[in-house]
């Protein structure tokens, strides 16, 4: 394939996948605004919830998550068996996850008094996540078999079923944490069935679109029929890419921690700037995507070099996002942060202050996340998961975290601070991770095709 080929092929996939992205946040942020209007005891609930579900969430998508590189290697192969024995055990994983963890939303309430949270949070959070929990079985499963399709290059359709779940969970959550159209009011409860709804449609809609449009990989047909040696590969792909997982937003949600240390507008200012980053970030995730199925089809051709004029564009393409979020960043801080603050709010300007700074780290954060995470989407698709998952671990915890505490606290400083150490972790393994595949990548693929 030529450049402009494999500009077309990347642009095709990873667009919908930035959008479906964008979308998936879209229901945390209407969840977060329509909680925050039945109440503040709610509200504090609620984002305690969610980010207990998400970690969990997180962990267990390790397994979706290495499927979509196995179908796109299998698929272009085509070898529709394996791409039905991967999905199939995929699916099995996701479902013992489940059950493995659905205890710790049911008993939530003494875990989070443990960690001191007070009585009355505790209680709110373990009424939604004692509904909200059945959620994680369809949930992963939808992003298992988003990851099928999206294997497959059938991205249009994750954007689809996404947007259409957002909609969904605005009607839901309106009627009934507020007691509208003629239910009854549930509050904190109604966003937990909302979300419990929302999880099951979106299962619905992708089981129903997988299997018109693909009828003959037949993944539910004998579903039941056990597929052990399968079942190690998708085990073995999954669980160094969720502790991958695990260990970044286990960085960030620590990093909160010593920003408030620092006092609540530090950790405010804080809180919008990861929000913005974020924004921007599910950009490079979505072309990280693409770059996993790009390379595990190059990896199933056992072709190195539309490898490396594949990985080229989509570092291409990655440096022009970051380009763009970089201007947003340098150019616009204040009228991009007032976006998310309360004109009558008494601390604005300090927060707008400490901010701008923020995002001025940003820019240079923006950088080195997007060259990580599209290197480990780039190793992933070569089925290269565990040396990723030490990069990114020792990097992040063993010299983010460390350099964050040191620059913040023993240095003076602060929050710049802080974040100077998280961009020193992330560039660590950006450096590490690239290096890798840009050494070892073509041979990785040579192998694979020697072995054909």
């Amino acid at each position: 394939m030529t450049y402009s080929e494999h500009l077309r092929a990347v642009m095709k996939l990873s667009l919908p996948l930035v959008a479906g992205h964008l979308a998936q946040m879209g229901i945390g942020f209407t969840d977060t605004l329509m909680i925050g209007r039945y109440g503040v005891p709610e509200l504090a609930a609620l984002t305690l919830s969610a980010s207990f579900f998400h970690v969990w969430f997180l962990f267990g998508s390790g397994f979706a998550f290495a499927l979509m590189p196995m179908v796109a290697t299998y698929g272009a192969k085509g070898d529709d068996t394996n791409i039905r024995r991967a999905t199939r055990m995929a699916l099995w994983l996701s479902l013992c996850y489940f059950l493995l963890i659905l205890p710790t939303f049911i008993f939530a309430k003494p875990l989070l008094l443990a960690i001191g949270q007070t009585q009355e949070t505790a209680t709110l959070s373990q009424t939604y996540l004692r509904i909200a929990g059945f959620g994680l079985l369809p949930g992963l499963g939808v992003m298992v078999l988003k990851n099928y399709l999206a294997g497959l290059e059938y991205t249009g359709v994750v954007l689809v079923i996404t947007v259409l779940a957002v909609f969904a969970n605005v009607g839901v959550n309106y009627a009934l944490i507020f007691g509208n159209w003629g239910f009854p009011e549930m509050g904190i409860a109604g966003a937990a069935v909302a979300s419990l709804v929302v999880q099951i449609l979106s299962m619905g809609l992708v089981v129903i679109y997988a299997l018109k449009i693909l009828p003959h990989h037949q993944l539910f047909v004998r579903f039941w029929k056990a597929d052990s040696e399968m079942l190690r590969r998708v085990f073995g792909m999954g669980w160094p890419i969720g502790l991958t997982m695990l260990a970044e937003v286990g960085l960030f949600a620590a990093a909160a921690v010593l920003m408030g240390w620092l006092g609540t507008v530090q950790l405010a200012a804080h809180g919008v700037a990861i929000m913005l980053a974020s924004a921007t970030f599910v950009i490079q995730l979505g072309i990280a995507n693409a770059a996993t199925v790009r390379a595990g089809n190059a990896l199933g051709r056992g072709d190195a070099d539309h490898l490396m004029r594949g990985a080229q564009v989509v570092v291409f393409v990655m440096a022009i996002g970051v380009a763009l979020s970089v201007f947003a960043f340098v150019v616009y801080p204040e009228p991009l942060m007032s976006q998310f603050l309360d004109a009558d709010d008494p601390a604005r300007d300090q927060i707008l202050e400490v901010g701008r700074v923020l995002l001025m780290m940003a820019a240079l954060f923006q950088l080195v996340d997007a060259i990580q995470v599209i290197h480990l989407g780039l190793l992933r698709g070569l089925h290269d998961t565990q040396v990723p998952m030490v990069v990114a671990a020792i990097s992040y915890w063993g010299v983010g975290m460390p350099a964050a505490y040191v620059f913040g606290f023993v240095l003076g400083m602060s929050g710049q601070g802080i974040w100077l150490g998280l961009a020193l972790g992330l560039a660590t393994s950006a450096a590490v991770l690239s290096y890798r595949f840009w050494t070892r990548g073509a041979q990785m693929v040579a192998q694979e095709g020697a072995s054909h």
